[in-house]
């Protein structure tokens, strides 16, 4: 989920997204889901483009997150990997004039993030800070380097944070529009190869299918979209963008899930739920604004709904923003 602005928060999220999670047992559907009512809470997810970050910047927004006082995964999406280990900001095309920010200003923002977090927490409040890229693969790198010099990114910017209250993970936004399937497997394969450092997976499922096993959009298979929601990997975990109010991307992630259980017996290991709510109050959107315990909701029962996919309690919600 680096998103264009566009389409992220206006009209092309019309098709549909999907996710699933754990269990091994009977694929026998239930008629009544098993409701988990303790919604968590939630954190907030950042939009950063770097060029204009201070370490200020970076510290006051780690800060507002430890005075929350929630635990939970937080996702800082960098935008578009190009070449020359530069990143193009969020929400822009390859065509933009924007300038371009080194790879290792990322790090160095995790590190001022973590510090603040640190600085103003109460308690034991602690932070997974996952640090993400979409798959947008217009930025002349295959899709194997690009997963290859993230994870060494992601891997040395833990090997520098060194406060116990902030644990530094990776995370990608992966969404059909925007690469081939080949393109998306060879970056997490490369990823995952390249490092044991967790990844959080923030992906839309565009047009998958709520039931049955039809292609989603851009020829890509639920095989593919489970493959790049962590199918198979253990350090992978699924954090999906459950925007829409009708509730249809919770619905496909439960049948992508299920998809997995049935063909791969392995189910999604979902970590929480991401909405756009504050994202849709910075920016118009329609109809994919949802509140974080809507997300949260949307996909506990559409997960809960399925036997092969149900799950025991699902993590804290996360909820996107703009600078």
């Amino acid at each position: 989920m680096a998103t264009t602005t566009q389409r992220l928060l206006a009209t092309a999220l019309a098709t549909a997204l999907t996710l699933p999670a754990p269990a091994h047992a009977t694929t026998t559907p239930t008629t009544t889901p098993t409701h988990i009512t303790t919604y968590p809470g939630h954190t907030t997810s950042r939009y950063v483009p770097l060029g204009p970050a201070t370490a200020d910047h970076a510290r006051d927004a780690g800060c507002t997150e430890a005075r929350t006082g929630t635990n939970g995964v937080r996702i800082l999406f960098f935008g578009t990997q190009e070449t020359d280990h530069q990143l193009r900001e969020p929400g822009t095309s390859h065509a933009t004039t924007t300038p371009r920010a080194a790879t290792t200003k990322a790090a160095s923002y995790a590190h001022h993030w973590a510090q603040g977090f640190t600085d103003c927490r109460t308690g034991q409040t602690t932070a997974t800070l996952a640090l993400g890229v979409n798959n947008k693969d217009d930025g002349n790198l295959t899709g194997p380097t690009a997963g290859k010099q993230w994870a060494t990114l992601v891997h040395d910017a833990r090997q520098r944070s060194t406060t116990p209250a902030v644990t530094i993970t990776g995370a990608l936004d992966a969404e059909p529009a925007w690469s081939t399937p080949t393109w998306a497997r060879g970056w997490i394969d490369a990823y995952t190869k390249n490092t044991t450092t967790p990844l959080h997976t923030a992906n839309s499922a565009d047009g998958c299918p709520t039931t049955g096993t039809a292609h989603c959009n851009n020829n890509w298979t639920l095989a593919d979209v489970h493959h790049l929601a962590g199918g198979g990997r253990p350090t992978v975990h699924a954090l999906p963008q459950i925007y829409r109010t009708d509730g249809i991307q919770a619905r496909q992630w439960a049948n992508i899930s299920r998809w997995g259980h049935t063909h791969a017996d392995d189910p999604l290991r979902f970590a929480g739920a991401m909405s756009q709510h504050t994202a849709c109050q910075q920016r118009t959107c329609n109809n994919t604004d949802n509140t974080p315990r809507q997300a949260w909701t949307q996909l506990t029962d559409a997960l809960n709904a399925h036997a092969s996919t149900r799950i025991p309690a699902l993590d804290t919600a996360t909820d996107i923003r703009w600078p």
